[in-house]
């Protein structure tokens, strides 16, 4: 075999490894601050106003990844690949009309939330039934540009600053004064907490702005180069947006439907046991964090083997973390469930159907990421969102039939079997397979 693309294979995953440990390092303290804030919010707030944090959160985090614009992955690309080439000119103008897109989608998204929000309000003469989702649109634009900041800094090779402060202080600062309140005798409505969340989203994100000055990061916003960047751009970029918004719809939109045909309060178990079975993922979404720009950098060099070997890392990585997640709630899930308040308990299969689906996502590998980065958004979007889709369909019919376990069920097998198409897809036609059968393209003789 070739001596010295050896080498340079083992230099890709040294660099993949040192980065994603850091990345994980963050994510565990983000996944253990995360499920506090959830834990806090639910025992202070009660069952019903907790169920309309988790309805406006959910909705917020839906219509945020829209309001991004697809400019999150687009930049993660457009960097590195204008930055190899030697096209600072071209980088700097995706990261600057990157920022400019979701600001103005943001803006124009949050209106219309609360003009629908105004209308239902009048419609039904009950403002009071309403004030979440006027709550929900003030957290558009925060979250927004969080994505999109920490994206922005990953893109060009940075980890503390890109992650620490959405993912650490903010989730530090949001239980900890909500707690403070508690305490104190005041306990949050669910608009009141969306508000507090929007509220401490905001500075952490400052905080991010003064630390990525500091460490000479390049974050700059501007209008002047949009219609040259979207005429350039446009089209890849709407698939960016497509593929985005089917991945955060496959995270929420079970969550909003659970609240509208079953009860705000199911809203918020379902929303527990789908943040829970989330850290299934934990690892292999901390390694996409890193190798994203990685893979677009090798791919479009035409360097296949270290491609290869990247995913393959993080295919094998993130699913043996996956595995020794899920027989921890399939052992303990009843308990986990239960630091929410002791009738959350009762979401243990639902946590577990849920966990089964989490779970063959991390054994195709990271599918979406690779079809991403290496030109081939389209075919995902196409792919993955056509069976999603259907599943969105059905979930329509079971969810006021069979509940909440008929939308996990659902859910489950809508994942499973998208993630096994789109990583047949991606082997047979990008070239990498991403799976854990991928470790083999790199054996002596193969590839």
């Amino acid at each position: 075999m070739n001596k010295p693309a050896e080498i340079g294979i083992g230099s890709v995953v040294r660099d993949g490894l040192g980065k994603s440990v850091a990345s994980l390092m963050i994510k565990v303290a983000t996944a253990g601050l995360t499920y506090f804030m959830f834990v806090v919010l639910a025992r202070s707030m009660g069952t019903e106003h907790y169920g309309h944090f988790a309805f406006g959160f959910s909705l917020a985090t839906m219509l945020a990844i829209g309001a991004s614009m697809g400019q999150q992955t687009a930049i993660l690309r457009y960097w590195p690949e204008d930055m190899g080439k030697g096209d600072e000119a071209g980088a700097m103008n995706a990261l600057k009309s990157g920022w400019a897109l979701t600001l103005i989608a943001s803006v124009v998204l949050s209106l219309m939330l609360c003009a629908a929000a105004l209308v239902f309000g009048l419609v039904t003469a009950d403002m009071g039934q309403v004030l979440h989702l006027f709550a929900a649109s003030l957290l558009i634009l925060p979250m927004a540009a969080g994505e999109y900041g920490s994206s922005a800094l990953r893109a060009q090779g940075s980890v503390w600053t890109a992650l620490l402060p959405r993912d650490v202080i903010w989730r530090s600062l949001v239980p900890g004064l909500v707690w403070l309140l508690f305490i104190s005798g005041t306990s949050l409505g669910g608009s009141q907490a969306l508000m507090l969340t929007a509220a401490l989203l905001v500075l952490a994100l400052v905080l991010q702005v003064v630390a990525a000055r500091a460490r000479n990061y390049r974050n700059a916003i501007g209008f002047s180069g949009l219609k040259v960047y979207w005429q350039k751009r446009g089209g890849a970029s709407r698939w960016f947006l497509a593929g985005t918004v089917l991945d955060s719809a496959a995270l929420n939109f079970d969550i909003v439907l659970v609240g509208l045909f079953v009860a705000v309060e199911a809203s918020g178990l379902y929303f527990n046991a789908f943040r829970t079975a989330g850290l299934l993922t934990l690892f292999m979404f901390a390694i996409t964090l890193v190798i994203a720009p990685m893979v677009a950098r090798h791919y479009h060099a035409g360097e296949m083997r270290q491609a290869q070997a990247i995913t393959a890392f993080c295919a094998w990585a993130g699913f043996l973390f996956s595995l020794v997640v899920f027989a921890g709630f399939v052992v303990f899930g009843e308990p986990i469930l239960s630091l929410f308040g002791a009738s959350y308990a009762e979401g243990y299969w639902v946590l577990i159907i849920l966990s089964v689906g989490l779970l063959m996502d991390a054994a195709t590998g990271p599918t979406r990421i690779v079809m991403m980065m290496t030109g081939h958004e389209r075919q995902y979007v196409k792919i993955f969102g056509s069976i999603m889709l259907a599943g969105f369909v059905l979930q329509l019919v079971v969810i006021p039939l069979f509940g909440i376990v008929g939308a996990a069920l659902v859910n489950a097998g809508a994942r499973i079997v998208a993630q096994v198409a789109i990583a047949v897809w991606t082997r047979r036609h990008a070239g990498i397979d991403t799976s854990l059968f991928g470790l083999g393209a790199l054996l002596p003789g193969r590839g």
